[in-house]
């Protein structure tokens, strides 16, 4: 027997947390990144910054598309919720 599929906010809300997730993951890595370019920078390695940069450069870009697509998926949801029957005891079946 197959189960149901979850429902579209479910699913939206999976995808958020997941995205959320690497969001955390990637700034905690950017941080890092700063903190070894920063203590490189200041013993004379001045050849550390620009490859650095373009790291940082790099996250950035990783952490914007993810959260584009938050705010898609988020828009989403948002919108497939709205066009759920207005009745309460049809959206209270809908929504669990």
């Amino acid at each position: 027997m197959r189960p149901e599929p979850l429902p579209p906010q479910n699913r939206g809300l999976t995808a958020i947390a997941g995205a959320m997730a690497l969001i955390v993951i990637l700034l905690m890595v950017q941080i890092w990144l700063l903190t070894a370019t920063l203590e490189s920078f200041l013993a004379g390695h001045r050849e550390a910054a620009l490859p650095a940069a373009i790291v940082s450069g790099l996250i950035f870009v990783a952490c914007l598309g993810l959260y584009l697509f938050v705010d898609r998926v988020d828009a989403e949801v948002r919108e497939s919720v709205e066009s759920v029957p207005t009745s309460n005891s049809a959206r209270e079946r809908y929504l669990g």
